[in-house]
């Protein structure tokens, strides 16, 4: 399968999803182009507290989609250090470092992604210590750990850039919280750079993937121009 063919099959897998949810009413608002905002992301997150991968770390980095809300406010309630990315890493530092010990809002506060932009340090991937869990929102998933973002390509530079810097280790587990219907039963075509998850958590139960290969880094063969001229991180190794 050539690569607009892949591109082509992801987008059939995101609209079919897409058009489940909202059919069945499963998001608190429409799905379509974005993570979906799932019925049930509390109870989630819940069970993703209550898997070993998380109850032993202490440093946690999440996505800032509202789906993924309550992983991020369980994580600051739980005294884990909180890292998020900067909006489309079109900052020089791209990610944000949330201190749960030196909060001036509440951890229900902090977790909602603009309070969070306001509260939290900007910082460069070379200032993060060592992450010990991936929280990753996804459109599509399917047992093996293939995954659908929205598209845009942001999540896979982001876990790229860890495992770059050596801050995400093998051992380290990629979760994705979703909706059960996010949950396919189908190939995922697969990109190069695209990461596979290691931990599925519905509000129903916990699926736990295969051992699988991650890319090393950055894939800059995959990346067009303009994306990395938009993202400073990217920019400044391409100088």
């Amino acid at each position: 399968m050539n690569i607009e063919a892949v591109k082509n099959e992801k987008q059939k897998i995101r609209e079919r999803v897409w058009n489940i949810l909202d059919h069945e009413d499963a998001t608190s608002t429409g799905s379509h182009g974005r993570i979906p905002h799932f019925i049930g992301s509390g109870a989630a997150a819940v069970l993703l507290s209550e898997h070993p991968a998380w109850q032993e770390s202490h440093v946690v980095k999440a996505v800032p989609d509202r789906a993924q809300m309550p992983v991020r406010e369980l994580a600051l309630k739980a005294g884990k250090m909180l890292y998020m990315a900067a909006p489309k890493l079109a900052a020089s530092k791209p990610f944000y470092f949330i201190n749960p010990e030196t909060l001036a809002v509440s951890p229900e506060e902090a977790a909602e992604r603009h309070v969070a932009e306001e509260y939290a340090t900007p910082v460069d991937v070379h200032d993060m210590p060592a992450v010990d869990l991936v929280v990753c929102g996804s459109v599509a998933v399917n047992s093996e750990g293939a995954r659908l973002g929205k598209g845009a390509g942001y999540a896979d530079i982001e876990v790229a850039l860890l495992q770059e810097a050596g801050l995400i280790g093998p051992d380290v587990l990629i979760a994705t919280t979703v909706h059960k219907l996010q949950v396919v039963d189908a190939e995922i075509p697969e990109s190069s750079h695209d990461f596979r998850v290691d931990l599925i958590v519905t509000p129903e139960r916990i699926i736990e993937c295969p051992p699988h290969e991650r890319p090393r880094g950055i894939l800059w063969e995959s990346l067009k121009a303009e994306m990395i001229a938009e993202i400073p991180v990217l920019a400044k190794r391409r100088m």
